[in-house]
């Protein structure tokens, strides 16, 4: 990269600590501009922009990677980072409220379509009555793993179930499937052990599966309000370099880029 480092959050920790540095600056000496991601397609799009973008712009981008989805916000609320890029509104709003948190939602990139996967079943009717279907645990996508999952006839939710929707939203299960929550980054692991598993598309990437041609089902892109986004601390949305961020991640060279790099298994939003 010409500017920007790409570095796992513990080692980041480590690295502050043996300098004794203080995790509360929100960005390096040298100006970067500190930003939490998933690895996939999150960091690999910040790292495009760096290695294609961010010079010419002014910007020097350092990429901190995440496994989960709990600390790029509690980072980023605690100063640690400038900005974040993982999440979709509805799972910003419903962590604020949780959490007290205030966190403000900048710019929509992209969505990952959440979809349905199995190493034991290849279409959907192929789900066996009583079988065991893994879902995300959070409340914001465990709502949306069920109403993919309504969507597509396999439940009944109740009339005006949201996106905070439960297993107690569910009215109609004439498959009388079990439903397992797990922690989102654990559900690709679980298709060994239950018939399927409802997996948000960074994670169904990160193991290897290509949701486009692997799902059994995925959620439908038009009208889709889980497109994920740059977020930062509230009041920070018109610092120069978040905006000057913000355009770069609509750039249409970062819309062909995932096109062309994700195939359909991630799309641009806008």
């Amino acid at each position: 990269m010409k500017f920007g480092r790409i570095v796992g959050a513990a080692a980041l920790a480590l690295s502050l600590t043996a300098c004794g540095a203080s995790q509360s600056a929100t960005s390096e000496p040298d100006g970067a501009l500190k930003i939490g991601a998933s690895p996939v397609p999150h960091g690999e799009i910040l790292a495009y922009i760096d290695e294609n973008l961010a010079e010419a712009a002014g910007l020097d981008l350092e990429i901190v990677e995440f496994t989960d989805y709990v600390q790029p916000n509690v980072q980023l609320s605690e100063g640690k980072l400038d900005a974040n890029f993982f999440q979709h509104k509805p799972y910003l709003d419903d962590f604020n409220a949780s959490q007290g948190t205030d966190l403000a939602f900048v710019t929509p990139v992209h969505l990952e379509p959440l979809g349905l996967y199995s190493k034991k079943v290849t279409e959907l009717g192929g789900l066996a009555d009583g079988a065991t279907v893994a879902v995300p645990n959070d409340a914001t996508n465990l709502g949306r793993a069920l109403k993919l999952l309504a969507g597509n006839g396999v439940v009944t939710l109740k009339e005006g179930a949201g996106t905070a929707a439960t297993e107690r939203d569910v009215t109609g299960n004439p498959k009388n499937l079990k439903f397992e929550p797990l922690e989102a980054a654990q559900l690709p692991r679980s298709l060994d052990d239950v018939d399927a598993a409802v997996i948000n598309g960074n994670y169904a990437m990160e193991a290897g599966l290509k949701p486009a041609s692997d799902a059994l089902t995925l959620e439908k892109g038009e009208d889709n309000p889980y497109v994920n986004g740059l977020v930062v601390a509230a009041g920070q949305e018109q610092d120069p370099d978040i905006v000057t961020l913000g355009k770069l991640l609509q750039d249409q060279k970062v819309k062909d880029f995932i096109a062309q790099k994700y195939a359909g298994s991630v799309t641009a939003a806008g």
